[in-house]
């Protein structure tokens, strides 16, 4: 089986929060890191990119006074360094300047000639900058909900996706007068022609219900033609004859970047035909991760131009859309300084920590929020006294007591028994939670084996046996707990790769990559292995920590500001 692994392309004209990397790159990783292990390194592919084209980026850099190419150069390298920071393990992290992307797009396109129509539309035009104003350079009040500051493409309060002629009261993004529309032609993707296709497809996918909701109102309400071209200048020149002057719609273009990511990784590695192993048979699966006002581009339009093309390329297998991610239980806002964004996390703790409480609070079902009580909480109790706790307790009994050699096996309890039975079960559970992208409930359940190996112990109690003089007893038990925590750092792998190899270190066993998930589980650490040096594996944030937050972020603020680049300040 093949994996591919894709997280919405981000806008490269700011800097993302916490929000946005739990709801995309961040939990791809944690799938990815996981797909590895359970399908082989060769079978799984991640891929994502920069989004630098299309009106976000083009009102930005007017903003700031620059051109659009020198905004996302800026922006594009800076993430990449924050995305090795915070362990995101890309196959290939791309970008929409790409030439293997236009190249790609423009080619792709063309193929969809049978689902194209011409027609003429009125756009908004602003007579004092002179330019058009698709999209995010025309905003207004929501027709839906009545937000006073929606944009042309998307109501940021209600997530409907809008036009420039459905808002109310529309004002020029950039000097807020007041347009005037003209009439101008463009290249438009017959949506409705697919229709049928999309539902019956939709109907037999098995998607998370807000997926779901969504893909399926979009259909039943009936699909109309898109604009696949704009009157920017900024983005891939269309490709269809006659269409001088006019560019690709971002977002045709970034969501045709998940195929062109794949072509480049294996160009590059001279492989020029792999790609399609990823992308064509019965044996593909591919899950995609994204906040969830990028459903219906996900689970509307892209599979629509992968039916269009008639190329038999596979269709998204799992959309996994989360809902948003609350600070405080505010909107994240930069203006307002509420949230915290990916640079400034990295100055404030370690950050397998920050991975760690993202995915336990990955909104997957629901909004969640992000509260500094909660998460010092769930750092001090479930990372050092349930997990870090249960670890050093199993480790130091077998170093004092036997050696640090793991003991023989003899006549297990119904205790013992259980517990083992209770591991396999647990390896399961977390498989299927991950294979369904519930990446929230995969980790609980994981944690679920660190809490029961406690009270295992506790029910054993080893330390009385070792105390009587009852070693093959004692022994029993910590050569079963010591296999539970080799599990433990396979199934916590994904969100805590570097501390898991570093109790892979602690247990003698190499490194947690070159294992296998179906390891996970069994009593694979025989008598007789020696493990390594015992030592902590997680700190506790100290007392005071919630009382110096906001003192610590703004120590932190002020370190990145130096160093951010110019254009993202």
């Amino acid at each position: 089986m093949k994996v591919l692994v894709a997280s919405a392309w981000p806008y490269v004209n700011a800097v993302p929060h916490l929000g946005n990397l739990v709801g995309s790159h961040l939990s791809a990783d944690v799938f990815a890191r996981y797909a590895r292990l359970r399908y082989g390194k060769e079978n799984v592919v991640f891929v994502s990119g920069s989004d630098e084209h299309g009106t976000p980026i083009e009102v930005e850099a007017i903003r700031r006074k620059t051109s659009p190419r020198e905004l996302t150069d800026q922006a594009h390298d800076y993430d990449v360094k924050l995305f090795d920071g915070w362990e995101l393990s890309f196959d290939n992290y791309s970008r929409t300047e790409s030439p293997v992307h236009k190249r790609f797009v423009s080619d792709f396109l063309m193929g969809l000639r049978d689902y194209l129509e011409v027609k003429e539309e009125e756009i908004p035009y602003c007579e004092v900058d002179r330019i058009y104003l698709p999209d995010r350079f025309v905003k207004g009040t929501c027709p839906y909900c009545g937000f006073e500051d929606a944009r042309g493409d998307q109501c940021d309060n209600c997530g409907r996706l809008l036009s420039p002629e459905l808002l109310k009261d529309p004002r020029c993004s950039i000097c807020s007068s007041k347009p005037v529309w003209k009439r101008t032609v463009h290249w438009f993707f017959n949506l409705e022609r697919l229709e049928e296709d999309l539902k019956s497809w939709l109907e037999r996918a098995k998607f998370p219900k807000n997926v779901e909701a969504v893909a399926m109102s979009w259909v039943t309400e009936g699909l109309r033609p898109r604009s696949l071209t704009r009157d920017n200048s900024w983005g891939i020149p269309a490709p269809f004859p006659g269409a001088e002057g006019k560019t690709i719609y971002v977002w045709f273009e970034a969501l045709l970047g998940y195929l062109s990511a794949t072509v480049e990784f294996f160009e590059r590695k001279g492989k020029k035909e792999e790609w399609l192993n990823f992308w064509k048979g019965q044996d593909v699966r591919s899950y995609y991760f994204m906040g969830k006002d990028n459903i219906p581009f996900h689970a509307v339009i892209l599979p629509a131009m992968l039916l269009a093309s008639k190329k038999g390329y596979s269709l998204p297998y799992m959309i996994a859309a989360s809902e948003y991610l609350l600070y405080e239980g505010q909107k994240f806002s930069k203006s307002r300084k509420v949230g915290i964004w990916i640079d400034e996390a990295l100055e404030i703790m370690d950050v397998e920590y920050w991975r760690y409480l993202l995915i336990r609070l990955r909104p997957e079902e629901r909004d969640m929020n992000f509260a500094w009580k909660e998460a010092i909480r769930i750092i001090n109790t479930e990372l050092n006294n349930d997990l870090g706790n249960y670890i050093n307790r199993v480790l130091s009994m077998i170093k004092r007591s036997f050696n640090s050699v793991v003991p023989q096996i003899s006549n297990p309890s119904q205790n013992d028994l259980n517990f083992r039975a209770f591991m396999e079960e647990v390896v399961v559970e977390v498989s299927k939670k991950y294979d369904d992208a519930k990446l929230k409930g995969a980790l609980e359940s994981t944690l679920q084996l660190a809490r029961e190996g406690n009270q295992y112990l506790n029910r054993a109690s080893p330390w009385d046996a070792i105390a009587k003089g009852r070693m093959e007893e004692a022994g029993t038990v910590l050569t079963i707990a010591v296999n539970s925590i080799r599990t433990l750092g396979i199934l916590l792998y994904p969100v805590m790769p570097t501390h898991m190899n570093y109790l892979y270190s602690m247990l003698n066993l190499g490194k947690v990559e070159d294992d296998v998930w179906d390891s996970a589980g069994k009593l694979t650490i025989k008598p007789g292995h020696k493990i390594g040096e015992v030592r902590t594996l997680f700190k506790k944030l100290p007392d005071d920590f919630e009382k110096e937050v906001e003192e610590k972020l703004k120590d932190a603020r002020r370190k990145i500001e130096a160093v951010r680049p110019p254009l993202l300040r």
